[in-house]
């Protein structure tokens, strides 16, 4: 197969050159279009041949995102593309109602997370698995992912909270830098690769804002502090600090340009991470202040100083080895950047101690000159190991959130790719190790898990042959007998063995395993694991060692006594924790190794693998080399090959992605069976014998399904003959499977039923407001009518009240004032009759008679002056006045005095005379116009005549 893909058979012919010379020519002539398929679903036929031109017809068009079925894959341009990565595009995939129909993207997979995670009735964790080679792009990935969710994850509403939410995602994106600085290094493959495994967890609360994030680091690979191979680098960290420095950090770390370190490889070569700047920054946005950044550095050139410590075997085996040339000044050194006692540093790399004996007898045993380089070794590792360690929970305290106020999470695995090297050792098998775990997760969540289903569902399958890597598995980590164990029994038991021993019992007690191989040809002792994506040759000399990882307590105690603030933070001197020092012949207690840890840790990530739902990135590496727009097809088919991609997308291709479980399907879509189509295309449920409840959604079902005709050729375009035919779908026992496009038809439809839904119901609405209007219109006119009628009748009954009071108020006044008037002129009469009349002879004098005269004219006046109402004053009392004085209104000024005199001597009339006083008895109504006094015409007073005349009418009536 690869050498028909490649072109290179060494036993090519003629006929086999203009074979592939066509196939070539049809590849071209087929490139155009093969560069417009997004999804490798859609390549026709699916085989690595054909994935494997659309791949790269995409690359050469610079589309390096392509999906395949459930997973993303990514191919590493290995050149800037800054247009791909605009927040602007971040907000555009986002703000989009369908991102799935967009071009693909790691954005879109960033946002389908995100999605799932706010729109679940019960959220669900989700995860994103980045896999690949060393040097396909994963960091990159994960930093992407970051800065998505830390721009779409954001939007608090008040000033306060959106600074607190930009500086969360400043320090979660700040955590990047540092941790690649410390973590990250050169390889063979990889000018950033990862040397660490990591589980970036970002926390969102209840309104999907994110509040916090933690990381989760897995096997720190610190032999690589001591050791480098060949073209290779240390971390990255090392290469900054020496770059990046000025002149007075150099004074104070002893750190001279030009200066040669033999931990520090290949120092010439300047990569893009070699930026001391932005780790600087980092740390600082991170909470570690200048002088804990200046303390930390101090350290690491300490440690570059501790590599150059050389030592010589001694001639005298009871005396300590000797130290070769230049190396007293790199012990001085060392020692002063991390505040050790020289003495002291210098004695326990080259001396012993060892305890023996019940009663723990101290023996001091000079080391030999490789003893030393490993206690040496061991210092910088341990030294290293729990810097990093120590980093790490900075960095959580800085960015993780309190446990209450998050509820869901996205998780980004970012653990090492696969590797294979010319020396591979305890490392490289660890790493495969997690990468065969990873694989083996997303063929049980993905492909076994579909294909067991349909089986369960009683569909009609022709099941797709998949790579299963459980052999591989077993092999390594399988009980009672791996490699894993042997390896930790030898730890166990602590008994020298040989390279050539461990791999003599790997190879008898394993033989029966196929993922075993061997390889007769090496000279070294070693074995072979053929794993997922090919076999690998693992060194058997140093496994132990490596695998014990142990920790001389004087080693311990030797850091413990440094004065550095920083050391005596990362080794108190009454530690808790038990050093793993190499037990006693006595002490048989198991020892926690380091294929133990990492195996218990990479559980543990798994747990939280499939408590989540998980989405995949697959990253491809287009060649070794990093060269843009270079594609080597026989390097991406091998990877293609070891991730078992083409069976994803055979898989996905013919597989129906979605399911919804009958009852669910018939809750969404049972308004479907509105638009019930005359005809059907034959498309049914197969009879089972289910229980009463699926017995009941069976006929539903049916009708549901029913519409799916009508449906698809209602969205088919006009002469589009593929999209009219019917779309796949099949109801198995609990569960009803489709692919995407039936879904979207489905989804369609249930659209458009809701909108004559919609439709119907806001004119049946728009009816009843109507109606309801023109009753409450009719109701307020014949309201408004009774009231003004009402009113109408209560204003006339009141002025017909006042009217009748006030003429009955009226009328009683009247007669009450001419009976006292009545009264009061009987009264007078018979007082002047009993007066003597005078002889007629005799006149009266003329005073006398001027005075009778002014007494019979202003008479009337002082009876209403004397006994009018306290409530007759100005105009009234005037008109009274004047009725009285028989004055004309026109002018009051000019009047005459009229006296009716008689030829007799008196009075002609006694009852011109009063007597006593007429009192007006005046009632204060309570009606509002009663209280004035009916105004009297000019002529209805005429003195006492009219007080006659009033009597008269009275006593008529």
């Amino acid at each position: 197969m690869l050498q028909q893909v490649n072109g290179h058979s060494p036993d090519s012919d003629v006929q086999s050159e203009e074979s592939l010379r066509e196939d070539l020519q049809e590849f071209l002539g087929r490139e155009a279009p093969l560069h417009q398929l997004d999804d490798l679903t859609k390549v026709n036929p699916v085989t690595l041949e054909t994935v494997l031109r659309c791949l790269q017809a995409r690359y050469m068009a610079d589309t390096f995102y392509t999906n395949a079925g459930c997973t993303l894959v990514a191919l590493n341009p290995f050149k800037p593309v800054p247009q791909l990565y605009l927040p602007e595009l971040m907000r555009e995939y986002h703000a989009a109602p369908q991102p799935q129909k967009l071009k693909p993207h790691v954005f879109s997979v960033g946002e389908q997370t995100y999605r799932n995670v706010k729109s679940l009735i019960e959220p669900v964790n989700q995860s994103i698995v980045v896999s690949g080679e060393s040097g396909a792009g994963k960091t990159w990935t994960s930093r992407c992912l970051m800065k998505f969710y830390a721009v779409v994850a954001a939007s608090p509403t008040s000033w306060e909270s959106h600074k607190i939410a930009e500086r969360i995602e400043q320090r979660i994106l700040n955590s990047n830098p540092v941790m690649e600085a410390f973590g990250n290094a050169r390889t063979l493959r990889n000018n950033n690769s990862s040397r660490f495994g990591k589980f970036i967890q970002l926390q969102l609360n209840r309104a999907q804002q994110m509040t916090g994030a933690a990381v989760q680091t897995y096997l720190l690979e610190k032999t690589r502090v001591a050791c480098q191979a060949s073209s290779e680098r240390n971390f990255h960290i090392f290469y900054q600090i020496c770059k990046g420095a000025s002149e007075d950090e150099r004074l104070q770390w002893h750190l001279p340009k030009g200066a040669a370190f033999s931990w520090l490889p290949n120092p010439e070569r300047t990569l893009e991470e070699d930026c001391f700047e932005v780790t600087r920054e980092a740390m600082l946005h991170l909470g570690i202040d200048t002088p804990t950044q200046n303390n930390i550095f101090k350290v690491l050139a300490g440690l570059l100083h501790l590599g150059n410590i050389r030592f010589a075997d001694s001639e005298d085996e009871a005396q300590p080895c000797q130290l070769m040339d230049n190396a007293k000044c790199s012990v001085r050194t060392s020692a002063l950047l991390l505040q050790l006692p020289e003495d002291m540093l210098l004695e326990t790399l080259r001396i012993r101690t060892i305890r023996a004996g019940r009663q723990q007898q101290v023996f001091r045993k000079p080391c030999s000159q490789t003893e030393c380089d490993t206690r040496r070794d061991c210092v910088a590792k341990l030294v290293y190991a729990r810097l990093f360690d120590w980093l790490v929970s900075v960095i959580n305290s800085s960015i993780c959130a309190d446990p209450g106020s998050w509820t869901t999470f996205i998780g980004l695995l970012d653990v090492y790719g696969f590797e294979s090297f010319p020396d591979n050792s305890l490392e490289q098998l660890c790493i495969n190790y997690a990468n065969e775990k990873l694989q083996q997760h997303f063929v049980a969540h993905y492909l076994r898990a579909q294909q067991e289903e349909y089986t369960v569902e009683g569909l009609e399958w022709s099941f797709v042959n998949y790579q299963d890597n459980q052999a591989c598995l077993d092999l390594i980590e399988g009980s009672p007998i791996s490699i894993c164990a042997l390896i930790n029994e030898e730890c166990r038991l602590n008994r020298p063995s040989s390279a050539a021993q461990l791999q003599t019992r790997i190879e008898s007690a394993l033989a029966g395993s196929p993922c075993l191989g061997h390889n007769k040809l090496s000279r070294e002792p070693s074995f072979v694991v053929v794993h997922y994506a090919g076999p690998v040759r693992y060194h058997t000399a140093g496994l132990v060692e490596k695998n014990k990882d142990p920790v001389p307590l004087d080693l311990t105690i030797l850091l413990q006594q440094s004065q550095d603030p920083l050391l005596m933070v990362l080794f108190p001197i009454n530690p808790k924790e038990k050093t793993q020092e190499e037990p006693s012949g006595q002490s048989r207690a198991p020892v926690l190794t380091v294929v133990s840890k990492f195996k218990a840790s990479l559980e543990q990530l798994l747990q939280v693998l499939h408590s989540t739902t998980p989405h995949y990135i697959r990253c491809i590496k287009p060649n070794s080399q990093g060269q843009a727009q270079t594609f080597l097809r026989e390097e991406v088919l091998s990877q293609l090959e070891a991730c078992g991609l083409v069976e994803t997308v055979h898989i996905s291709a013919a597989g129906f992605p979605i399911r919804v479980s009958h009852q669910n399907f018939v809750e969404r879509y049972e308004l479907l069976r509105r638009l019930r189509p005359r005809t059907f295309s034959g498309k049914s449920c197969s009879e089972r014998s289910p229980h009463s409840k699926e017995a009941t959604l069976q006929p539903l079902l049916q009708d549901i399904l029913h519409t799916l005709p009508a449906l698809t050729q209602a969205a088919a375009t006009p002469g589009d003959s593929d999209e009219a035919t019917p779309a796949p779908v099949h109801c198995g026992r609990t569960k009803v499977f489709m692919t995407d496009s039936v879904l979207e038809i489905l989804e369609h439809g249930r659209a458009q039923v809701l909108e004559q839904c919609a439709r119907c119901i806001q004119g049946s609405w728009r009816r009843y407001q109507h109606r309801k209007q023109q009753r409450q219109r009719r109701a307020a006119v014949l309201i408004q009518s009774a009231i003004r009628s009402w009113l109408a009748r209560k204003q006339i009954e009141r002025l017909h009240t006042a009217a009748t009071t006030i003429k009955h108020a009226w009328q009683k006044w009247r007669i009450r004032m001419a009976f006292l008037a009545s009264k009061e002129l009987d009264g007078v009469e018979e007082h002047f009759s009993q007066v003597p009349r005078s002889s007629s002879s005799s006149p009266q004098p003329l005073v006398q008679t001027r005075l009778l005269g002014a007494i019979i004219r202003l008479w009337p006046l002082g009876l209403v002056l004397a006994n009018a109402a306290t409530g007759i004053q100005g105009f009234q009392r005037k008109l009274v006045v004047w009725a009285c004085l028989q004055l004309p209104r026109d002018s009051p000024r000019s009047y005459t005095t009229q006296i009716a005199q008689q030829d007799q001597a008196g009075v002609t009339s006694i009852r011109a005379l009063p007597q006593g006083s007429i009192k007006f008895h005046y009632r204060k109504s309570p009606l509002r116009y009663a209280d004035t006094c009916p105004e009297p015409s000019p002529y209805s007073v005429i003195g006492f005549n009219q007080i006659l005349l009033e009597r008269h009418r009275l006593i008529h009536v």
